[in-house]
């Protein structure tokens, strides 16, 4: 194949240079599955260049970067355009390009057994360019620092300026982020004392540098509400009263309108969704028990007022909804899988009804619950929901239990008609089994549905997906 010719170059370079960092990866992790083909070698090689400028990028402005995501626009959180970033970067580049490289083989020098001057001069380096970035966002007299500014400005009032104040913040923030994970991980004196001192180098930059410096930690983190054991080591664990009166109070909100949110989605569950909605609720089932414990033991709490009393009303809120969720899915289980009253004398039961297929709809919407039913199985326990669970599953192994048998029992008589119709109804007994066990009780049925059907009905027998 013939290489790209540079016009052609030349566009994909304004793509790559447009598209967000998690495009830019996928392609260069594309091409270099591509192997040596030389048609593409100029496209890789301007890929490489590109995620190597970033990863540079974000490296030195590691501080900020999170912080620039989407249009910028945001009620609850710190952030800005995600234009604005590769704007700071360009207009560096054009002031300092002796400093961005000598900062680059500092990187590339720098290993986990460097001795700590030499990081430090390496963040020294770095904080010299994003207090560069700073007084030139300022200024705006350079071009690409003039539109990073208006396009802050543009996604709120004085974004520049919040800009330019979380750069001057840089230093204290990626000294601190370095610690980040220590102080998350371990509580003690001496994490205590230092996550204090940073916030105290913090407030030193500005009066109202506090709220900022914790919105940039939260950035540094997965999940961001991490942040909350930081701010209680800072402040000794306040009670919500002091919390809620004090500059910080909008990050316990904010976690409790989270909670909100997601109680909501849940209780929106889309029953015609799939697997794909029904393990999203059972995440989200799991998201607020950890946001809730996690505001439980950063903050004194009263069950009978404020914050502690909402976040009772939560729990019992997610426990009821839950449960709700938890009913319905042994209900639609037993509807997907459907039976008749036995038709020979003396025999009062129902048996499965093998005339007609799985009706799809059915399928899918006890299957999203089933899903659903699955991923809480871990965050069961500690919800406060856990024996209602433990119920459902119990009841729903039973029912697929008595119909995988009755299933059998028909195919071993001969006594069912459309062979595929018992097959694809096994299938679908099969994968709720996994739902509700485990993959070896899965497989275990199907293994003997392709005995019981001798391979008629195999098509029907793979799982679902």
């Amino acid at each position: 194949m013939v290489a790209l010719n540079e016009r052609k170059i030349a566009i994909v370079r304004t793509l790559v240079e447009s598209a967000p960092d998690r495009v830019v990866g996928r392609l260069q992790q594309a091409l270099f599955e591509s192997g040596g083909d030389s048609a593409l070698a100029g496209v890789r090689k301007l890929v490489e260049i590109e995620a190597q400028d970033r990863s540079l990028r974000n490296t030195i402005l590691s501080p900020i970067a999170p912080l620039c995501v989407g249009d910028g626009v945001s009620a609850r959180k710190l952030t800005f355009p995600a234009r604005a970033l590769p704007c700071l970067w360009r207009g560096l580049k054009d002031l300092a390009p002796d400093v961005i490289a000598a900062a680059d083989t500092v990187i590339a020098e720098i290993n986990d057994t460097s001795p700590a001057r030499a990081v430090d001069a390496m963040n020294r380096s770095f904080d010299a360019l994003t207090r560069l970035a700073a007084n030139a966002l300022r200024a705006r007299e350079q071009r690409d620092f003039s539109v990073a500014a208006e396009l802050c400005d543009r996604a709120r009032p004085g974004g520049a300026d919040l800009l330019a104040a979380c750069l001057d913040l840089a230093p204290v923030v990626r000294k601190a982020a370095q610690r980040l994970p220590e102080w998350i991980a371990h509580s003690g004196e001496d994490t205590t004392a230092a996550s204090r001192l940073a916030y105290k180098d913090a407030v030193a930059t500005a009066d109202d540098a506090g709220p900022r410096f914790f919105e940039m930690l939260a950035a540094q983190l997965s999940p961001p509400w991490m942040v909350l054991r930081v701010i209680s080591a800072v402040m000794d664990k306040p009670t919500e009263r002091y919390m809620a009166d004090s500059e910080v109070g909008g990050f316990g909100e904010g976690v409790m309108t989270e909670i909100d949110d997601a109680l909501v989605a849940i209780s929106k569950l889309d029953l015609d969704g799939g697997v794909t909605a029904g393990r999203a609720a059972g995440k989200l089932v799991e998201l607020i028990s950890l946001q809730t414990s996690e505001l439980e033991a950063c903050i004194e709490l009263s069950r009978d007022h404020g914050w502690g009393l909402r976040i009772v009303r939560q729990r019992k809120s997610l426990a009821g909804v839950v449960e709700g969720l938890l009913r319905e899915a042994e209900k639609l289980a037993a509807a997907a899988l459907p039976t008749e009253m036995a038709s020979k004398q003396r025999m009062r039961r129902q048996l499965p009804c093998l005339t007609v297929m799985p009706d799809a709809r059915a399928v899918t919407r006890a299957t999203t619950l089933l899903a659903f039913t699955q991923e809480i199985r871990s965050s069961a326990n500690y919800a406060g929901f856990s024996s209602v669970h433990a119920k459902t599953l119990e009841n729903i192994g039973a029912m697929l239990d008595h119909y995988v048998e009755d299933v059998l029992d028909h195919l071993k008589t001969g006594d069912v008609e459309h062979v595929e119709i018992a097959g694809a109804f096994l299938a679908i007994a099969a994968d709720y089994c996994e739902r509700v066990r485990d993959e070896k009780a899965g497989a275990l049925i199907r293994r003997r549905a392709a005995v019981a059907c001798n391979g008629d009905a195999a098509a029907h027998l793979e799982p679902h997906a």
